[in-house]
């Protein structure tokens, strides 16, 4: 007979044995579940005992004779000592095996041991914690699945209580039940609105309080299987959940059409900060920022993106709440005294950006760059707040149709300076409509975004490009291929599954495929392409910057993207004219190869263009001075001469 004591008893209180029942089998509460299969037997109430000759005579027991070797009473001890080893320790079982833990806050001794009573007898472990101070300790030492709590408390109330776990970042899903004797519904929301997922009204029956409690800790087992691993959930260098953790709490709530408010969190300066703080000041400041920031977001999640971004997940928010929200994340910047080096204080400055879920978001890419898209323009507000706003399109505006329209490749050489014979391309896009008529990149990809088949146009350029790769690479010819897509395509994760398994399943070289990122979109996408980009490069796909200008946010990009060219912008193409322009076009040359990138000078037209650019240190040279765009692939790089 294994018996389980009470977690917590008063000191002087004198001991009473008690007649305990055995420790019920592995989900034997199932048994008192309101949704038990009909054929399960209830729960046996055990024989009445006897009754005593007199008050102090306890019952005699008769034990059951049993015949066994003594090798069977070891090994039977033995088993006896792991189980409750494992008992006293349900993380060395399987998770769906494990007992269920409960830890118990109420005042209230009566009220708490009567809970505990109830769920020890269902074969849950339950420990009691009286005192407001100690809940926090005790969660950490017993680990519970559930905290059941009282409502009204002396010195602390449940609400503030929960509040304060709740700021914790690895105890920002730990199931808290409210028992509450209260009827008032706008306390019962205010209940929720602190952080808790569920309120029992007091009294409440054994049966119920069983099926809620094992209920609530089925789902969150089920759902949250990464709370067995806090390092999954939580980064260790920050404190705070980690990106992966809240982008899928994000696919989530656009699965199941939860409302929702994304925001996103841009610290501005931060360029200029880490040059005047060196790199280890800088990375203190923003751990500091980002547990100022997830204060002011708790009890919602918040994880940090990158050098000077954070991303919160907010449920439940109204169109009011969340631009109140955004207010708190930013005053809590721009109010809040960091320290750095030397004592110094600062304040930041930040722009928060953020979108309503659910929205026509298909997936987090699509989300995620909504939110920076807001923030972008939260930069260029007074108050350096945006809620996104999704794009017009005119009811007069007859646009461009591409529905009968067919898709053509078109390249242009791109040259090295030093000489080389290996083969690179531009690919431009073309579409040819049915009466014979191209229609270039500048008008087909915006006719494609509004008529939303920009994705699947990009998909099609791609499957051409990744043709001719593999039928290149099967003929023992070497080519390289630049080729431009939405950032739209890039940030959706299914476009990379497919880009990456076609690459793995043809055999293609990954080396062999650049792909284009312009500079207007790599600002707006940073975070997106970043994380499209860092899966591609396993692959050995390479990425150029084009369209590049000189500027702090444009600098800071070259740290921030895994690139290994940068086409510079074809202004620059005019630089022999401009002293200025020349100027900045050496400075751009000299910072891209100090960071080991190879640079692109574009739309090179006549000789004096092409010697600015050789003069400059540009690395190969594109336009019509060495061959216009066609949809020849012949260009004879062996003898090329500029």
């Amino acid at each position: 007979m294994s018996v389980i004591e009470p977690t917590s008893r008063p000191q002087d209180e004198p001991f009473r044995p008690r007649l305990r029942a055995e420790t019920p089998p592995p989900h034997y509460w199932r048994r008192w579940a309101g949704d038990a299969p009909a054929d399960e037997p209830g729960p046996v109430a055990p024989p009445p005992a006897p009754l005593a000759a007199s008050a102090g005579t306890s019952p005699a027991i008769k034990p059951q004779a049993v015949t066994s070797t003594g090798a069977d009473t070891k090994k039977a001890t033995a088993n006896a000592s792991a189980r409750r080893s494992s008992a006293n320790d349900p993380r060395k079982l399987d998770p769906d095996e494990a007992p269920f833990r409960i830890l118990i806050v109420e005042d209230d001794r009566g009220q708490a041991l009567f809970a505990q009573s109830v769920l020890h007898g269902a074969g849950m472990l339950a420990e009691v914690e009286m005192a407001p101070t100690g809940v926090i300790p005790a969660i950490e030492s017993f680990q519970p699945d559930l905290v059941l709590m009282d409502l009204h408390m002396p010195g602390q109330d449940g609400m503030t209580l929960t509040m304060q776990i709740r700021q914790r970042p690895d105890l920002l899903h730990l199931p808290i039940v409210f028992l509450t004797g209260d009827p008032d519904p706008e306390r019962q929301y205010e209940v929720l609105e602190s952080g808790a997922d569920d309120f029992l009204t007091k009294p409440i029956r054994p049966r119920h309080l069983i099926a809620a409690v094992s209920n609530r800790i089925q789902r969150s087992r089920q759902r949250a299987p990464a709370a067995a691993a806090p390092s999954l959930v939580v980064n260790p260098e920050t404190g705070l959940p980690t990106r992966a953790y809240v982008m899928q709490q994000l696919g989530a709530a656009l699965e199941e059409k939860t409302s929702a408010g994304l925001f996103f969190i841009e610290i501005g300066g931060t360029l200029g900060l880490r040059e005047r703080y060196g790199y280890a000041n800088f990375e203190h400041l923003m751990a500091d920022a980002g547990r100022a920031l997830a204060q002011a977001a708790a009890p919602h999640p918040l994880a940090r993106l990158n050098d000077n971004s954070f991303l919160a997940l907010a449920r439940d928010l109204d169109a009011e709440a969340m631009a109140a929200f955004a207010r708190r994340l930013r005053e809590q910047l721009g109010q809040h005294d960091f320290i750095v080096r030397n004592e110094e204080t600062l304040r930041l400055a930040g722009a928060v950006g953020y979108a309503a879920l659910p929205h026509t978001f298909s997936d987090t890419g699509s989300a995620l760059e909504a939110t920076e898209r807001a923030a972008l323009q939260a930069r260029m507000q007074s108050e350096g707040i945006a809620a996104y706003l999704p794009p017009a399109v005119s009811a007069d505006d007859d646009g461009l149709s591409l529905a009968d329209a067919d898709l053509e490749l078109a390249y242009q050489p791109i040259v090295s300076v030093a000489g080389s014979e290996l083969a690179q391309y531009q690919v431009f896009l073309r579409m040819r409509q049915a009466d014979g008529t191209l229609i270039a990149a500048a008008q087909a990809v915006p006719a494609a975004e509004l008529a939303g088949r920009i994705v699947e146009l990009d998909r099609q350029v791609m499957e051409r490009v990744l043709d001719l790769l593999s039928r290149y690479q099967m003929e023992g010819k070497s080519l390289r291929l630049f080729v431009s897509q939405s950032p739209r395509s890039l940030a959706r994760e299914a476009f990379a599954d497919w880009l990456l398994q076609t690459i793995a399943t043809r055999g293609i070289e990954g080396t062999s495929l650049i792909i284009d990122l312009r500079l207007d979109d790599a600002l707006i996408h940073s975070v997106t392409l970043r994380q499209f980009c860092n899966r591609l490069m396993a692959a050995g796909v390479q990425f150029c910057l084009s369209q590049f200008e000189p500027g702090r946010e444009a600098e800071a990009l070259l740290s921030q993207l895994p690139l290994g060219y940068l086409r510079v912008s074809n202004r620059y193409a005019a630089a022999h004219h401009d002293p200025g322009l020349r100027d900045q076009l050496r400075g751009m040359i000299d910072l891209a190869h100090r960071m080991g990138l190879q640079v692109i000078g574009q739309q090179i037209e006549d000789p004096q263009a092409a010697a600015a650019m050789w003069m400059g240190g540009v690395d190969f040279i594109q336009g019509n001075l060495v061959q216009g765009v066609g949809s020849d692939l012949g260009f004879d790089f062996h003898n090329a001469v500029l």
